[in-house]
């Protein structure tokens, strides 16, 4: 059967390559699984952070764009990245991080009916940390990370977007990919790729008004899980069926990929589980240094030089 597994990974935009690494890596614990650059653009980063070894489902990508002005907040956007932790301790433990750490969070309270903490990063990407009702199959927790195992960050929940026509985005998530309905409040909608399950969720606010204007910390597009090339191949066809534009698949090395935009303008992308981070680097050494494509790695004398170097302070 062919159906969409949840999320694959979130890709945003950061002003400081630097800064961003700090706190994810060594404020939120996660592992950094991969150092590499755009391929459509080499003169920037792509940083991914994730569990162990980068598992679908876990990671969270940086762009980083020196140049980036702030966001101008608006609809048509993804405007909310949710991040799953283990217990109602776990926000505890995180809300006292966060204020010995001066990061900027909310209180306690509640997203999509659960317990529920939000925060942001330093380029003011909006965040919440959730509590799963169950354990992921798919993540593995790394020994190595600053944060206890009890604590760790799981992976990617609830993810929001903003838009003008819900109904467009419904038929696209319901009558395209198959998800479901999970619960409907007066201007929001709950969608579950996986029946039950937080970890495929999209949520949806209807909002007028103007169109977000990207800058740091705004979310690029939203990735979902696709088993493999034969099942990508398969949602091409009903992705052009469905009379949306898409440039076909990309190889992207570390797996293969798909993108359009729905009617209100949100880009997704469609990418395969495998081959994954491990491709080119064994477990032990992952994202420790540049890795490059093979279709680049002969420019790599040329890519280091435009690539400022990351400090790996703790």
């Amino acid at each position: 059967m062919t159906y969409i597994a949840g999320h694959h990974h979130t890709s945003m935009i950061t002003k400081d390559a630097n800064k961003n690494n700090h706190f994810y890596k060594n404020i939120l614990g996660l592992r950094r699984v991969k150092m590499t650059v755009n391929q459509d653009d080499p003169s920037m980063y792509h940083l991914f952070f994730g569990d162990e070894i980068g598992s679908p489902g876990t990671e969270l990508t940086f762009f980083e764009i020196p140049m980036a002005g702030r966001t101008h907040k608006g609809t048509n956007s993804i405007t909310r990245i949710g991040l799953l932790v283990p217990s109602y301790e776990s926000l505890l433990f995180w809300s006292e991080r966060f204020k010995q750490l001066k990061v900027k969070h909310g209180e306690i309270s509640e997203y999509t009916k659960r317990p529920s903490l939000s925060f942001e990063d330093p380029d003011g990407l909006q965040l919440v940390f959730i509590v799963s009702e169950q354990s992921l199959s798919f993540w593995r927790g790394w020994s190595q990370s600053h944060i206890p195992k009890e604590h760790q960050i799981m992976g990617m929940g609830p993810v929001e977007m903003t838009v003008r026509r819900p109904e467009k985005l419904q038929d696209t998530l319901v009558n395209l990919f198959g998800y479901s309905i999970s619960y409907r409040e007066e201007k929001l909608t709950v969608y579950q790729s996986v029946a039950g399950e937080p970890f495929g969720e999209i949520v949806v606010i209807k909002k007028n008004g103007p169109d977000e204007r990207p800058g740091r910390g705004s979310v690029h597009h939203l990735a979902i899980r696709v088993k493999d090339e034969e099942e990508l191949k398969y949602w091409e066809s009903r992705v052009r069926e469905k009379g949306y534009l898409t440039n076909g698949i990309i190889d992207r090395y570390y797996f293969k990929s798909l993108y359009f935009r729905e009617s209100n303008g949100i880009l997704f992308e469609m990418a395969t589980d495998g081959p994954g981070s491990t491709i080119d680097t064994d477990l032990v050494h992952l994202g420790e240094t540049l890795d490059l494509p093979p279709f680049l790695e002969e420019r790599r004398e040329e890519i280091e030089k435009m690539l400022k170097s990351i400090e790996e302070n703790e």
